[in-house]
């Protein structure tokens, strides 16, 4: 069950002036039974709601969590660093699992309320807690205290960075990254130094995502489409494959595809924005080099505000629907909007390294970088005014 089941739960205790006992999943190895983002919650009256797996260590997390509540420390905890110990509180399936355990009251984390308007407004939003801190090894450098650092927050609503977890330069590492998690839809662990270097070692912040997974929609069952829904994936889009030939539009030919459809593009892209499941963060991916296709799903996806429009062919091909889009109604400052040809300039003659050269395109529009070697560039590698722009786009 994932943070956001106990959510409610938590919520409603927190506004009630309660303190409870979170048990949140942080990281997993192997088999694990549950996801990262997957969380308990134990009250003082001894109720529970939520799971971190499924029924293997809750007994045993149950009783370390009344203990955190009692006290107030947190705790990070391991379950199944060995078969022994797997066996010892019921976690079987050979999995591992880190599982952070704190106390939370209205005191002590004044912007859940925050947290909670922002879900229900449908804001993306980010909770960083501070769940591992390690003594500090810098040269010349007095050990820093651990326990000051652990369980301090901050949190992304909207574009307001919220809280603290002790330091400048930790604060502005962890926001750019946490909202790249954000914007990816994914919860995640990050590491650092304990003044922000990004390094191994230090703290390790956990970062709890309300948000979906943004969508991306690739046009044309062809070869190119299999290798752009595979790195697709691999950058976290939630993708979906579509084209009106069913005999190329198949699950087998896409494994990595969430959903494969068989229909018009255009009927497809307008019955999913009529539903409302298209939003500023799609992007869209037309291979289908086929006029009758590809000009109405493009007429379509241009005049609406999302993250990425983009069209494979030749200069030819895109001259020619160019035109055809003009005549179509599409406006110039809606074709300014293309990405056609479709990708950077990377040189790739492979389905797989366009698209790498796709995919660059995407990752290079969505934090406005140039596309140029960073070795030519000066400067922050994160750039100024990204931050505004993605969450802006949730």
């Amino acid at each position: 069950m994932r943070v956001r089941d106990a959510f409610d739960e938590l919520h409603r205790r927190w506004r009630a002036g309660e303190a409870v006992a979170l048990a949140t999943v942080v990281a997993t190895w192997r088999s694990a039974p549950q996801p990262p983002g997957a969380a308990m919650l134990v009250t003082a009256d001894g109720a529970v709601t939520g799971s971190v797996s499924g029924g293997c260590v809750e007994a045993d997390l149950y009783e370390r969590a009344r203990e955190v509540l009692a006290g107030g420390t947190p705790e990070l905890i391991r379950y199944g660093v060995s078969d022994d110990d797997a066996f010892a509180v019921g976690l079987t399936c050979g999995g591992v699992l880190e599982v952070f355990v704190e106390r939370i009251e209205p005191i002590g984390f004044p912007q859940l309320g925050t947290v909670a308007g922002a879900r229900r407004s449908g804001a993306p939003t980010a909770v960083v807690t501070c769940v591992g801190a390690d003594a500090g090894d810098e040269p010349g450098t007095a050990p820093a205290d651990p326990a000051g650092r652990l369980g301090r927050r901050l949190v992304l609503a909207g574009e307001r960075v919220l809280g603290s977890l002790g330091s400048e330069r930790l604060d502005a590492a962890a926001a750019a990254d946490a909202l790249g998690l954000l914007t990816a839809g994914r919860s995640g662990m990050l590491r650092y130094g304990y003044d922000g270097q990004r390094r191994g070692s230090g703290v390790s912040l956990f970062v709890a995502a309300y948000t979906t997974p943004p969508r991306m929609i690739v046009f044309g069952a062809i070869d190119f489409a299999a290798a752009v829904t595979r790195i697709g994936a691999f950058l976290g889009y939630r993708v979906t494959v579509c084209d009106a030939r069913s005999v190329f539009a198949t699950a087998r030919r896409f494994p990595e595809a969430d959903e494969v459809v068989v229909d018009w593009p255009h009927r497809y892209l307008q019955a999913e924005l009529d539903a409302g499941r298209i939003d500023g963060r799609t992007a869209i991916c037309v291979l289908t080099h086929d006029p009758k296709y590809d000009v109405p799903v493009l007429a379509l996806a241009l005049r609406r505000p999302m993250a990425y429009v983009g069209a494979m062919g030749s200069r030819r091909t895109h001259d020619e629907r160019r035109k055809r889009l003009r005549e179509a109604g599409v406006t110039v400052e809606q074709l300014a909007r293309l990405a056609s040809p479709i990708g950077l300039d990377l040189g790739g003659r492979t389905p797989e390294e366009t698209a790498v050269s796709v995919a660059a395109q995407i990752v290079a529009d969505r934090w406005r970088g140039s596309g140029r070697p960073l070795a030519e560039l000066a400067g922050p590698i994160h750039g100024p005014g990204q931050a505004d722009r993605a969450v802006a786009a949730g």
